[in-house]
């Protein structure tokens, strides 16, 4: 199994998670990636079912080194050379005074969500029909499903906002593009803790581009929380040689039944 409790770490262990991830990202374990056309499936269309190797990407703000992670290039750029991000007066509130330490929802094994999932460096599997295309997350063995047998999002009005919104998808030319909104807002993007709410709404376009490989792109747009909708950019890996394994959360989380993990207001039973 493997046990993961996201908490707030001093820079230089900061600095060592970054480079671990930005060394996974790169295939460490000496894979090359496999050479090709793009498969298609039998209606045409490419086939992204298999096994991704995604780039660790805790902060949507910062470029990687290895350069499979892009941060938006038309947001200016801090002392450290990472994005400004085009935060709401609400939204620059709630990115300084996040403190993971005072409770992190991941720490109490609740689910990361659809961006926080996707920003995960475990293994995610992707399955491709024509009703639907499924994402089977090693973390937490969580899974979601992107309808492309309807066009629209149900009525917000009588929708349970959810951990993982409702996606919709459809192909445009030979990108499949995921349109997701209907968060229930008690997520954060990424570890690095940048805030969304309920009004959050992504885009993602999923690209193979060949045999081995497959560009990302996701467009966040909250209004809530920031003023302008921004991006970022991945490359994917396919990685046939890999399988997802089972993961729990809360086997062996000490820090968790021990009740060294802060638990946020909302997860806590109300009388």
């Amino acid at each position: 199994m493997r046990i993961q409790c996201w908490k707030s770490v001093g820079a230089s262990l900061g600095i060592l998670l970054l480079a671990a991830a930005s060394a996974f990202a790169q295939g460490g374990d000496g894979f090359k990636p496999l050479t090709g056309p793009v498969p298609r499936t039998a209606d045409g269309h490419p086939d992204l079912s298999g096994l991704w190797q995604r780039p660790y990407t805790p902060d949507m703000s910062a470029t990687a080194r290895n350069g499979l992670q892009t941060a938006d290039p038309s947001l200016a750029k801090n002392a450290r050379g990472q994005a400004e991000l085009p935060f709401t007066a609400l939204g620059k509130q709630l990115w300084d005074s996040y403190d993971a330490a005072k409770g992190d929802y991941t720490g109490a094994c609740l689910p990361f969500g659809w961006m926080r999932s996707i920003n995960s460096p475990d293994p995610l599997y992707v399955m491709q029909d024509k009703r639907a295309v499924g994402f089977l997350f090693e973390q937490n063995s969580w899974f979601h499903l992107a309808y492309m047998d309807r066009k629209e999002h149900p009525d917000m009005k009588n929708y349970t906002r959810t951990w993982f919104g409702d996606t919709i998808a459809r192909w445009d030319g030979d990108t499949l593009v995921l349109d997701t909104t209907g968060f229930n807002g008690r997520t954060r993007l990424d570890t690095a803790g940048h805030p969304m709410s309920d009004q959050l709404h992504v885009t993602e376009r999923w690209t193979r581009t060949d045999l081995g490989h497959l560009s990302y792109e996701v467009t966040v747009d909250d209004p809530k929380i920031y003023t302008k909708p921004w991006k970022n950019t991945r490359t994917f890996i396919y990685r046939p040689d890999w399988q997802i394994i089972e993961y729990s959360c809360e086997e062996n989380n000490k820090d968790l039944w021990e009740n060294r993990v802060s638990i946020p207001d909302f997860a806590r039973p109300h009388e």
